[in-house]
């Protein structure tokens, strides 16, 4: 108890005596002061009292996929520095394969009493995947926000880039450069984003039927290499994929095949993560706005966390086509 009570002292930042009222529910202690004692409780890992359970802490848990798509590094910088402004404490929960799953991850966040969760490419936007830890937070009325898609019945506020926009830019650029026989690398078939880039390439390329210009692939280099070897050897000239990372794998396919980025094959990103222009060529992406899609995802979740209503709609950020080395004519242009 002494060595709790030390810890919990250290971090919040007052006398072992302030964190001893606040524990035994005394009053005599600001409400300011509760909170941040209540919250170092959380951060250290211990359980508070059983009277004070019920009361949710400042901690705000925000949970990614993985670490290795620097797209998602670069989402947690902006939401747990708005959140640390806002006062809230961020618990960052990434998942590993063969480890911690996403409802596993839900479990342990509802045991540390958390004031909302947000959400960032979750089994959310798998179409038939299961749900029913997404439910259990619908139950207990905790606020979430999910980043890019979702499936519509959960019923949660979305903030995600417009597929549609991001899809019309990078065909339009590739058209412009003379490219007729233009392909996709996509994610998994149920990928509500993988869908709606589909649905947009559909309406922008008037296709009746383009099987045999997509393919899909999971979100690795080693899969997007797979998929895009199938429309190379098709004749494609021009592919446009679900994510940078799918792009370096595309890329690299195309020159396993003998081909040269971007006299032969040009190629398409999507996201504009973090050394996109180290790459070998540097490459043309369309530029998801993370600052202000992370920044928009923090506002929404506070104003459910304070009381305020908030629609569950989705809030649509228009990308932006950045240019660089992996486009350039279609051959014999």
């Amino acid at each position: 108890m002494t060595k709790r009570l030390t810890e919990v002292a250290r971090k919040a930042g007052v006398s072992e005596a302030t964190v001893s009222r606040v524990l035994n529910g005394r009053d005599g202690v600001s409400e300011a002061t509760r909170t941040a004692v209540l919250t170092a409780l959380d951060v250290l890992g211990y359980e508070r009292p059983t009277k004070l359970r019920g009361e949710r802490a400042r901690l705000v848990g925000l949970v990614l996929p993985e670490l290795q798509n620097p797209i998602f590094p670069a989402l947690a910088e902006v939401v747990t520095g708005s959140l640390a402004q806002r006062g809230f404490t961020p618990a960052l929960c990434a998942r590993t394969i063969g480890g911690v799953s996403e409802m596993d991850y839900v479990e342990m966040l509802l045991d540390h009493q958390v004031s909302g969760v947000i959400f960032a490419g979750g089994s959310y936007a798998l179409a038939d995947a299961k749900h029913d830890h997404y439910r259990r937070l619908t139950d207990r009325g905790l606020p979430v926000v999910l980043v890019n898609a979702g499936v519509d019945e959960l019923g949660f506020p979305r903030v995600s880039t417009d597929d549609a926009v991001a899809v019309e830019q990078a065909y339009g650029h590739l058209r412009s450069l003379g490219h007729e026989r233009i392909g996709m690398v996509l994610g998994p078939e149920g990928h509500v984003p993988s869908r709606r880039k589909l649905g947009a390439m559909i309406q922008v390329a008037g296709w009746t039927d383009g099987a045999e210009f997509v393919e899909r692939s999971s979100f690795s280099m080693e899969g997007a290499r797979v998929a895009a070897t199938r429309l190379v050897e098709r004749g494609v000239t021009g592919i446009i994929c679900a994510s940078d990372v799918l792009a370096l794998g595309t890329i690299r396919a195309a020159r396993r095949l003998g081909r040269a980025v971007p006299t032969d094959v040009s190629v398409v990103g999507f996201d504009d993560s973090a050394f996109m222009t180290c790459t070998d060529p540097p490459l043309t992406t369309v530029r998801q706005p993370i600052e202000t899609m992370g920044q928009a995802a923090v506002d929404l979740l506070v104003t459910q966390i304070e009381g305020a209503g908030v629609l569950n709609d989705e809030l649509l950020f228009e990308p932006e086509l950045v240019v660089r080395g992996s486009t350039g004519p279609a051959p014999g242009r």
